[in-house]
C-alpha cells in the first residue's frame, strides 16, 4: 500500500494546500472564481482534449463502459432519491443530494491521479464517465429537482430546468473539447505544432491548479457558511429575524458519504463483472478504471449548481468535503485491492 499512498499523497496534499490558503485568507476568497474559470474554461479542455487525440477511437467509443457506468450512475440517482425524500427533505434536496452521490470528481481530480497510477489507457474510460456526467446524470437530477411544484407547474418547473440544462451542456467547454478530441483521434489528424504545444502548456496546469482549486471551494463554503450562521445568530438575537438554520444533520450528510465512497464503486464492480460473464466486451483493465472513478471523491462543481438552483448548499458543500477528507484513505485501499 505505501507505493500507492506515495502516488495519491500529492494530490491530495495539493487540495489541503488549496483549502489551508483559503482558510487563512491568503488567498483572496474573491480569487477562486478566477480560477475556477481557468480549470474549467482553459486547462481542463485542454487536458481532455489531448487525452482524447491521443486515445485509440475505440477506447473512446466503448458501448460496454459507457452501459455499465450509465446504469450504475441511474441505479444511484434512483437509490439516494428514493431513500433520502422526507418530510425535512424535497425534490430540490434529494436530486441534488443524489448528484452528489452519482458524480465523482473525474475531470478536476480523477484523470490527473489515475493516469498517474495506472497510465494514459485509463483515459478513454475516464472520458466515457465524464462525457455520460455531463450530459446524462447532471439532466436528470437538475430535472427531478424542479419536481417540488404541484401538478403543472412541478411538470413545467421540470421542463425548463431540462432546458437550463441543456443550455449548460452546449456552453460548458468539456463535452466540445471531448468531441474534438475524439474526432481528432477518429482521423488520426495532429494539431499544428505552435497550436499543440500551447494546449499542451495549458493541458499540464490542470492538475495542480484544479486540485489546488478544489480545496479553495471547499474552504471558501465552510467559511461562508460559518459567516452566515453568525450573521443569523446576531439578528435572531436583535429580533429581526428568523432562527439561524445550522448546518445540515448527519444523518442527511453520512449516508449520501457512503454511497459515494462504498455503494457507487462496489454497484460498478458488480455490473463490471456481470457484464463480463455475459460475455459483453468489457476488458478487467477498462473495469478497474471506472471502478476507481467511482471511488473518487464527489464533484466539487455540484455545490455551485446546487446554489444556483436553491438546493441546500450546505449540506451537499459538507458531503463534498467528507468524500474528500475519507477518499484520502478509502481510494488507496481501492487502488491496492483492484491492482
Amino acid at each position: 500500500m505505501l507505493p500507492v499512498f506515495l502516488v495519491t499523497f500529492p494530490f491530495f496534499a495539493l487540495i489541503a494546500a488549496g483549502y489551508g490558503a483559503a482558510r487563512a485568507r491568503i488567498l483572496p476568497l474573491d480569487a477562486i472564481a478566477g480560477l475556477n474559470t481557468f480549470v474549467l474554461y482553459f486547462a481542463l479542455p485542454c487536458m481532455l482534449l489531448r487525452f482524447g487525440a491521443g486515445t485509440p477511437i475505440g477506447q473512446l467509443l466503448d458501448g460496454s463502459v459507457a452501459l455499465v457506468w450509465g446504469i450504475s450512475a441511474l441505479a444511484v440517482v434512483a437509490g439516494v432519491v428514493v431513500f433520502t425524500r422526507n418530510a425535512r427533505v424535497g425534490w430540490n434536496d434529494a436530486a441534488f443530494g443524489a448528484l452528489v452521490a452519482a458524480f465523482p470528481n473525474t475531470g478536476f481530480m480523477g484523470v490527473p491521479l489515475l493516469v498517474a497510477i495506472l497510465g494514459a489507457q485509463a483515459a478513454g474510460p475516464m472520458i466515457i464517465t465524464i462525457a455520460f456526467d455531463l450530459v446524462i446524470t447532471s439532466s436528470l437530477c437538475i430535472a427531478l429537482s424542479r419536481l417540488d411544484g404541484a401538478g403543472g407547474a412541478g411538470r413545467h418547473g421540470a421542463t425548463q430546468a431540462a432546458r437550463k440544462a441543456l443550455r449548460g451542456i452546449l456552453v460548458n467547454p468539456m463535452p466540445w473539447s471531448i468531441l474534438l478530441g475524439v474526432l481528432l483521434s477518429a482521423m488520426r489528424w495532429r494539431l499544428p505544432g505552435p497550436l499543440e504545444r500551447t494546449v499542451a502548456m495549458l493541458a499540464d496546469a490542470a492538475s495542480p491548479v484544479a486540485l489546488f482549486t478544489i480545496g479553495a471551494v471547499l474552504a471558501r463554503s465552510a467559511l461562508l457558511a460559518r459567516e452566515h450562521g453568525a450573521s443569523a445568530a446576531v439578528a435572531e438575537a436583535m429580533g429581526t429575524a428568523s432562527p439561524a438554520p445550522g448546518k445540515a444533520p448527519w444523518r442527511d450528510v453520512l449516508p449520501v458519504v457512503a454511497v459515494k465512497l462504498l455503494v457507487h464503486p462496489l454497484l460498478v464492480w458488480g455490473l463490471g463483472l456481470g457484464a463480463i460473464a455475459l460475455s459483453l466486451p468489457l476488458t478487467p483493465a477498462a473495469l478497474v478504471v471506472i471502478v476507481l472513478v467511482a471511488a473518487l471523491p464527489s464533484a466539487s462543481n455540484v455545490s455551485m449548481l446546487a446554489e444556483r438552483f436553491g438546493a441546500d448548499n450546505g449540506r451537499i458543500a459538507r458531503i463534498i468535503l467528507w468524500t474528500t477528507v475519507v477518499a484520502f484513505f478509502s481510494f488507496p485501499l481501492a487502488v491496492g485491492a483492484l491492482r
